[in-house]
């Protein structure tokens, strides 16, 4: 195949990692069964670390970050997947060490390939993407175990993020009392609109850390940050609440004693959508396109979400790992 797209491009050089836009074929993509032309893709946390050389992430370079990526089928030598079939491409190897969404076309095993729901345009399924889909996960995995709205007020920490954000409007639109935790001072009236009852600091989150439990507050919790926010957190959770975890930006490590466990019955809930089967995947993303794509979509997606291309991607990148982003960041591609 002679025919070239553009891609975003990090090279590795000395030691230092450079981005740059780039003309690629066919040929330069790993083998697979799917060849899908890539309308949109999104920029998440992993992508921006990709993107600056962190080989936990990413092994080889050169190499095109994107875990994300939605569009249609160019080719394909699965016959349950045909050409022009929308489809929605995200996590498992993709924009890791597979060639990923930041480009015009990615190739890959069948096996990784979403149906994309028809209610669903290509660029409002990445203003969801990895991000808003985890958010999901997390609302559906609380709802699984129970959770309603007549329980008390949901928190959700790391609001402004990309995950946190998500999760607000969609607890808000099931009902909830939704409280933000942010860092960001200046966003509380963003997270408001978006459908918070109330905003509380970051800092707020860490008090009588030395605890061993605090009064309780919240039904439960949406964590997207881990570390120390998450460790006191647990303490002030309801008795039989649950804290779906899903993110780590605040530390890996939990430290806290057993008490919430057993003297409130506690759930601590892990959280992935990299592995997730591919079936349930598409259970989740069914979801999305239909009961959870609420009427006031359109100016969620105005008030959060920035559209941004491959030549922007760089500035982009450094506000997400300087964590000055807010929302999501939607890449048109193609």
């Amino acid at each position: 195949m002679t025919d070239t797209f553009k891609a975003f491009l990090v090279s590795e050089t000395d030691g230092r990692f450079e981005p740059s836009i780039v003309d690629r074929t066919l040929d330069d993509l790993p083998p697979g069964d799917v060849v899908i032309n890539v309308e949109y893709s999104s920029l998440n946390y992993k992508d921006a670390l990709s993107a600056s050389g962190n080989k936990g992430v990413t092994r080889n370079y050169p190499h095109t970050p994107g875990i994300d990526a939605a569009g249609s089928v160019e080719s394909s030598i699965d016959p349950r997947l045909q050409p022009g079939d929308p489809v929605i491409v995200m996590g498992y190897d993709l924009g890791m060490n597979t060639a990923g969404g930041f480009a015009g076309k990615i190739r890959v095993p069948s096996d990784w390939v979403i149906r994309r729901p028809k209610s669903l345009s290509a660029e409002d399924a990445m203003v969801f993407g990895t991000a808003g889909f985890t958010a999901a996960m997390c609302v559906d995995t609380l709802l699984q175990v129970g959770i309603a709205p007549e329980q008390g007020p949901v928190l959700v920490t790391g609001a402004t993020g990309g995950v946190g954000i998500v999760a607000v409007w969609l607890l808000r639109n099931m009902g909830f009392d939704v409280v933000a935790s942010t860092g960001k001072s200046d966003q509380e009236a963003l997270l408001k609109a978006v459908g918070a009852t109330s905003v509380i600091s970051r800092e707020a989150l860490l008090e009588n850390a030395a605890r061993p439990m605090n009064k309780p507050q919240w039904a439960a919790v949406v964590d997207t940050v881990g570390g120390a926010v998450l460790s006191n957190v647990i303490k002030s959770v309801q008795y039989g609440g649950s804290v779906a975890c899903c993110g780590l930006v605040g530390g890996n490590d939990i430290n806290t004693s057993v008490f919430p466990f057993i003297l409130r019955g506690v759930n601590l809930l892990g959280v992935d959508s990299v592995e997730l089967p591919l079936d349930v995947k598409q259970d989740i993303w069914n979801m999305i396109g239909k009961q959870w794509m609420f009427p006031d979509f359109a100016t969620f997606k105005a008030d959060t979400t920035r559209q941004i291309t491959l030549p922007q991607l760089p500035e982009a990148i450094a506000q997400v790992l300087k964590g000055q982003h807010l929302g999501r960041y939607v890449v048109k591609v193609d």
